[in-house]
């Protein structure tokens, strides 16, 4: 059977806005302690693939089209940005997707805004099981048998070639800061942060559990064979589980905002400045150092 042809990806398209901005961020509770906020702007790169998204997905998105991939195959949560990334880029360069998201209940439930956006865009949602969720691999056969052939992106773009993708982040900040934060939910962008950042590399999990660390070395072993850079994983301001929240990170959220003049994507951006704040007020961190919080995406909706 002959190869398919390849499937240029139009430049113009997915033009980013790179580097991305980086802002100072005047903030007493970091001043206090000696240390400067930097915001790196990511929800600012693209308007439809935008933060660690597009650093993610976009490799992922070249190796499709060198495949002469027609159709996407992805997974997540029913609070995705990652399905939703990957439905606005299907739309805007040409591929059919799929989304298989996570908990079977949800097929008989009104569609969240998210997943709302996702069918918008032309992604074709599939509910599975949790459990089912869990081994994605065995579901891979009858995936094929329903869909037909398909390039399959994993969950959260988080692979070898987003890891590369995210090492010029890290790239981008080694000029400007000593440590470096980040949202954790897969660990992708972690990963490639931390091997492109000289200094001081901090994930914070969005998700409960442990697993997060083990994730980040397995990617940087497919990436680049071995661990790079000095990073560490955080896992105390998960605040219940992903896509959960407490009053204190309402609260939190709701300040920054209003000390730092723009709306706080929740899932995974609010955390990971509510843990970093934390950190920073305990005197986690040198004194005169400069910390860059990675913002990684808009609000949903």
């Amino acid at each position: 059977m002959p190869h398919p042809p390849e499937r240029p990806l139009d430049p113009e398209v997915l033009a980013p806005r790179l580097p991305s901005p980086l802002q100072e961020a005047p903030d007493p509770r970091f001043a206090a302690r000696g240390l400067t906020l930097l915001l790196k702007r990511e929800d600012l790169i693209h308007p439809e693939l935008p933060g660690n998204k597009w650093r993610k997905l976009v490799p992922n998105l070249r190796a499709a089209a060198a495949a002469g991939a027609q159709a996407l195959l992805t997974f997540g949560g029913a609070y995705s940005n990652h399905l939703r990334a990957t439905a606005a880029a299907g739309r805007l360069l040409g591929f059919t997707t799929i989304g298989v998201v996570r908990g079977a209940e949800l097929a008989d439930r009104p569609l969240n805004p998210v997943l709302s956006a996702c069918a918008a865009d032309g992604m074709r949602l599939h509910f599975v099981t949790r459990g089912a969720y869990r081994d994605k691999d065995a579901l891979l056969p009858d995936l094929q048998a329903r869909f037909g052939d398909f390039y399959a992106v994993p969950e959260g773009g988080s692979n070898a070639a987003a890891v590369h993708g995210c090492y010029a982040l890290g790239a981008e900040l080694a000029a400007h800061a000593e440590v470096a934060a980040v949202a954790c939910g897969t660990g992708g962008t972690l990963a490639g942060l931390a091997a492109g950042f000289p200094g001081e590399s901090v994930g914070f999990a969005v998700l409960k559990g442990d697993f997060l660390g083990a994730e980040v070395t397995r990617l940087q072993q497919a990436a680049f064979g071995g661990a790079r850079g000095r990073w560490r994983v955080e896992d105390d301001f998960h605040a219940g589980g992903y896509a959960r929240t407490t009053p204190e990170l309402a609260a939190f959220a709701t300040d920054f905002e209003q000390r730092h003049g723009f709306a706080l994507e929740r899932v995974y951006v609010a955390k990971m400045l509510w843990g970093l704040t934390t950190l920073a007020e305990s005197g986690a961190f040198r004194p005169e150092s400069r910390v860059a919080a990675v913002i990684t995406g808009p609000p949903s909706g």
